[in-house]
């Protein structure tokens, strides 16, 4: 197993970049009154699920913060499977596409909620200093400087 030294090394980053682009070319055919309902829905949430990812990597120093934001990743995949089960319902997509593309977003999924229970195994090399519990410096500034 590789180490992960970004969150672009993820391979649920890398999966989540694919479903967005593949959700961006589906919704190009979807009719324009969709505009600003189905389409910016489907790519907003999709397009979140490669996103939030990117910053639990940069909370990994603190454990809830890195699960709290994986958890919304999961949520955002499970968005995007229900509006693509309404582009499906509207006829916008095909049976199969759909499948295809619903398939790829229960892996992420998976590899997300995998990620929450290994939360101690991505957030154990994060950067160990601890703003919070640092105690302030001592100046010493003589009388003149003032």
């Amino acid at each position: 197993m590789a180490i992960a030294r970004g969150f672009r090394d993820l391979r649920t980053y890398q999966l989540a970049r694919e479903g967005a682009r593949r959700v961006f070319t589906l919704s190009k055919r979807f009719p324009g009154e969709e505009r600003y309902s189905l389409t910016d829905q489907v790519r907003r949430s999709s397009r979140a699920v490669k996103a939030i990812p990117a910053e639990a990597w940069a909370r990994r120093r603190y454990k809830a913060a890195f699960v709290n934001k994986v958890d919304e990743s999961l949520g955002e995949a499970y968005e995007t499977q229900s509006w693509l089960d309404d582009a499906l319902d509207c006829g916008f997509i095909d049976p199969a596409t759909h499948e295809e593309v619903d398939s790829l977003y229960r892996e992420i999924g998976a590899k997300l909620s995998a990620m929450i229970s290994r939360a101690d195994d991505f957030c154990k090399n994060a950067p160990d200093h601890d703003y919070l519990r640092d105690q302030p410096g001592t100046y010493h500034v003589d009388d003149d400087d003032l």
